[in-house]
């Protein structure tokens, strides 16, 4: 079995339980209305504008015998460079205020989560960051693209409709990454190393998922207001 398939395996229960999260469920199979979409677009810039710094942070805690994962997480930052613009132009399409989003605190659940990525790579390993990696970039995949589809079939949008850059461009520039993520972790030999990745993919699945979790929470509270 390589780690990879390990990693799989032992983290199965937790991208269950993520991937079961009512409003995933419902944004994948029915669409969300735009209200909805654009809250969550301001999450995403939220935690994707951290990407890079959180990529240099690792960067700068690998050691000497770290090579491999140093010319990685190189190659990462000059991939993600500048996606948190993407989000921003998803939102303006959508007739959000991009000035706004940039300036307003993000919910709990997203400060929460880039938190503690900031805190796993200082305090526990840079190879935590790799757990992260998995759980945001292996939804995407599993996600994003369908998210899309279902999302702009509930909005009757017509063709060329704007909007959507993010969510289309991450579901299938991700699967080259994961790819990239499975070649990398194969080579990772130290078994205390891939038990800091499994473990801290384990927590993201939970972190990541609160930050679905309360968007439910305030969608369902606007509605009451309404």
């Amino acid at each position: 079995m390589t780690f990879f398939e390990r990693l799989m395996q032992e983290t199965k229960s937790d991208r269950d339980a993520f991937q079961s999260i009512s409003l995933i469920q419902t944004a994948v199979c029915q669409g969300v209305d735009k209200d909805l979409y654009v809250a969550f677009l301001t999450q995403a810039y939220h935690h994707v504008k951290f990407t890079c710094p959180l990529l240099g942070a690792a960067l700068s805690r690998v050691g000497q015998n770290d090579g491999l994962f140093r010319t990685a997480l190189i190659e990462y930052i000059d991939e993600e460079k500048g996606h948190e613009e993407w989000i921003l132009d998803d939102i303006e399409a959508f007739g959000g205020d991009r000035k706004m989003v940039v300036n307003q605190a993000p919910n709990i659940s997203t400060n929460v989560m880039c938190g503690y990525a900031f805190y796993a790579i200082e305090h526990v390993s840079p190879y935590a960051l790799l757990g992260m990696v998995h759980v945001l970039e292996g939804m995407s995949v599993e996600l994003a693209t369908q998210a899309a589809g279902a999302i702009f079939e509930r909005l009757q949008l017509g063709d060329g409709a704007k909007g959507f850059s993010y969510l289309r461009s991450h579901g299938s520039l991700d699967v080259e990454h994961t790819d990239f993520f499975e070649e990398l972790v194969n080579k990772i030999e130290d078994v205390s190393v891939q038990d800091i990745i499994i473990a801290s993919a384990k927590i993201f699945y939970r972190l990541y998922g609160d930050i679905f979790r309360e968007l439910e929470t305030q969608s369902i509270e606007a509605q009451h207001a309404a």
